[in-house]
């Protein structure tokens, strides 16, 4: 490909750091160094010289916190999102607005091209590339890990040798890793056998269930259109509010799955997460819900789960499938307000409470006790025809044993 500039999607790593200069070497080309802020916790503050230093014509830190959870994670929690019934898809999520800023700042620094970090074996190339081509198919796309001959650590580590690119002295991670505000992930290296533990000490925003407060927390959040507001009366922005969220969560131990999951290239890896405010957060909003939304609205939302779920693991979330499922998903929203309480301890959330203006509980029909809105004797013929099919079936069974 005959390629001018570049933007790159740069952590600071090693691996990125050695993809940028891999890209001036090989296609003589300006890159322009593009780091996004969703929360992960690392210190991006000499991100950008170390970039230049490396031979970046320009590096770019994008604080991105708010969009992320406000336009990413909020949308698919309001659909309760989860993927084969453990996954809460944090990196699922953030890899399309990185993708989508990668886009944009390759209009504005007239870029004709983008490049990613992702291997050929993973989900993420594919979560990249197909927001690249949903939102500019005119950009060139470079995957490097697709391309160079670059096949082990020791060649990578050669490489950076060679070129004066800093190589990390801390202890090498038996395992990689990626966090942002929803959550972190844990793959590879020693979890790659299914049977194996994780180690106690790789956790960073959980402690150890067994080791949290022996005193539950109780915490009540209050919801506007199936999104979160506030906790404990005190309003918060999205991203705010997540992280309140995650401390809380992670102090008494919440939101650790250890899953293996079906990738989209077609085998299955074995992923461990921690997701404190997001279990939390998820577990609340289906207890809103249960008073706030229709039986067959909410039949017809959980139906489409698993395929909204899919759609943002795939990497579809700018497919006009995953945009129309949302505007259902966001319809059935229009009630879903009021508060939860929620008690966690160690590593569990439990649902206390819920009210709300908008509740289609009436305790009045509800009860057990002496009513005068409700006539029991209507339920007779409600249940002979909701039985009337059982009831042929079994008997057309008689006639024909008979005969």
């Amino acid at each position: 490909m005959d390629v001018k500039k570049v933007v790159l999607a740069y952590s600071g790593g090693l691996d990125t750091s050695i993809i940028l200069k891999w890209l001036i070497e090989t296609y003589q080309c300006e890159v322009v160094a593009f780091a996004a802020d969703l929360g992960q916790g690392e210190d991006l503050s000499g991100i950008e010289e170390k970039a230049l230093k490396t031979g970046a014509v320009k590096a770019r830190v994008e604080d991105l916190k708010e969009e992320f959870v406000r336009d990413f994670v909020f949308p698919a929690f309001r659909a309760n999102v989860i993927y084969e019934g453990q996954y809460l898809l944090g990196t699922s999520i953030a890899r399309p607005l990185i993708a989508k800023k990668q886009v944009e700042i390759a209009r504005e620094e007239g870029a004709d091209a983008v490049s990613h970090g992702a291997t050929g074996k993973g989900n993420d190339q594919v979560r990249f590339e197909l927001t690249y081509m949903a939102l500019d198919p005119s950009l060139k796309v470079i995957a490097p890990w697709r391309e160079w001959n670059l096949k082990s650590r020791k060649a990578l580590l050669d490489f950076a040798h060679r070129h004066g690119i800093p190589v990390p002295v801390t202890k090498e991670k038996p395992y990689s890793c990626d966090a942002n505000l929803l959550h972190i992930s844990y793959e590879g290296g020693i979890l790659e056998d299914p049977w194996n533990e994780p180690d106690p000490s790789m956790f960073t925003l959980t402690v150890d269930p067994e080791k949290a407060p022996d005193k539950p927390e109780t915490i009540e959040i209050d919801f506007e259109r199936g999104d979160p507001v506030a906790v404990n009366g005190e309003r918060l922005s999205p991203a705010a509010l997540l992280a309140r969220l995650n401390e809380i969560g992670g102090r008494n131990g919440v939101g650790r799955a250890d899953v293996v999951e079906s990738r989209f290239v077609g085998m299955k890896s074995r992923g461990v997460y921690e997701t404190p405010g997001g279990t939390i957060l998820r577990i609340a909003h289906r207890a809103m819900e249960s008073i706030t939304m229709d039986r067959e609205v909410m039949f017809l939302r959980d139906s489409l789960i698993p395929q909204y779920a899919k759609l943002i693991y795939n990497g579809f979330w700018y497919a006009p499938e995953r945009v129309a499922l949302q505007s259902l998903i966001d319809t059935s929203q229009q009630t879903v307000s009021g508060t939860v309480r929620v008690k966690v301890y160690k590593g569990h959330c439990m649902v206390t409470g819920r009210k709300s203006d908008q509740s289609l509980y009436d305790p009045d029909m509800a009860t057990f006790e002496e009513d005068d809105v409700y006539e029991q004797s209507d339920a007779t013929g409600f249940i002979r025809l909701q039985g009337l099919r059982l009831r042929i079936l079994s008997l057309i069974r008689e006639r024909r044993k008979k005969s």
